[in-house]
């Protein structure tokens, strides 16, 4: 019998690449977006449901999740994938939009997690892979809030992952460096007032160098983060965390092995900040 993932985000970027790729290996999939009837290539795959899942909204969880055990038996992996970045000075911030970041990053991530663990409980079995970064690990100027709810995905799995095992379910977190996706366009959320001149020389310095570091040829694509899902996936392992592109691999591996002190320096360098 195939076994089946729940993918949130599924519309586009790493959640539509890992949606394919788990379709070619046999896997049922459950593609969830929160505009379902704008998709166009899933739906047309054999053994893929596309329906509507809103992190944001309760009774589009509960409605995904019962569509999918409807369809296909059982749940046997879910991967928290939606999500967002908002960027800029955290002055600048409107307080809505700090909630909406911790909405969709931190609470839709807890409220599917929590909505789906009485079905694996009943099956003892069951996977969450939860889509982190590597700014879950290590920071980048002007991205507080975005760091902050990654960070929170990596404290929440680590523990969570203890009590689960004692029930026979696995976490496991997946830590992308940067991905060739519209991450920059309709996920992110950039907030500063140009009026708060103290800050806009740093700003736009900062927006350069990050728009020289996101040529597409030095970013993964989705398509090589899908594959390490799919290890996490099907590995075997109690394995925690799987870092996701070379990017990932490099600057990760050099957060672990230096001071704060080194690594900023490092970064200093790197964006040519003073």
């Amino acid at each position: 019998m195939s076994k089946t993932i729940l993918i949130t985000g599924a519309s586009a970027g790493i959640g539509k690449a890992t949606a394919k790729l788990f379709q070619e290996k046999g896997w049922n999939v459950v593609a969830t977006m929160r505009t379902p009837e704008k998709e166009e290539e899933l739906n047309k795959l054999d053994n893929v449901l596309v329906t509507r899942l809103d992190v944001l909204d309760l009774e589009s969880i509960d409605s995904a999740l019962i569509a999918s055990i409807e369809k296909f038996g059982k749940i046997d992996v879910v991967l928290n994938n939606a999500g967002y970045g908002l960027m800029g000075t955290f002055e600048s911030a409107k307080r809505e939009s700090i909630i909406r970041q911790f909405g969709v990053n931190v609470q839709g991530l807890f409220d599917v997690t929590q909505k789906t663990l009485p079905h694996f409980r009943k099956n003892k079995s069951g996977m969450f892979i939860n889509i982190s970064s590597i700014g879950g690990r290590m920071t980048f100027p002007l991205m507080p809030l975005y760091h902050s709810t990654k960070w929170a995905v990596e404290g929440f799995s680590e523990s969570l992952r203890w009590e689960l095992a004692q029930i026979g379910l696995k976490v496991k977190i997946v830590e992308p460096g940067g991905v060739a996706t519209d991450f920059g366009g309709r996920s992110l959320d950039m907030q500063h007032k140009q009026d708060l001149t103290e800050y806009n020389d740093f700003v736009n310095h900062f927006m350069q160098m990050m728009g020289k570091m996101s040529d597409p040829s030095l970013l993964s694509t989705p398509d090589i983060i899908a594959n390490v899902i799919y290890t996490a996936a099907t590995d075997g392992t109690d394995t925690l965390r799987y870092r996701a592109g070379a990017d990932a691999e490099q600057l990760l591996a050099a957060r672990q092995s230096m001071t704060d002190e080194d690594f900023f320096a490092m970064q200093k360098t790197n964006f040519q900040i003073g």
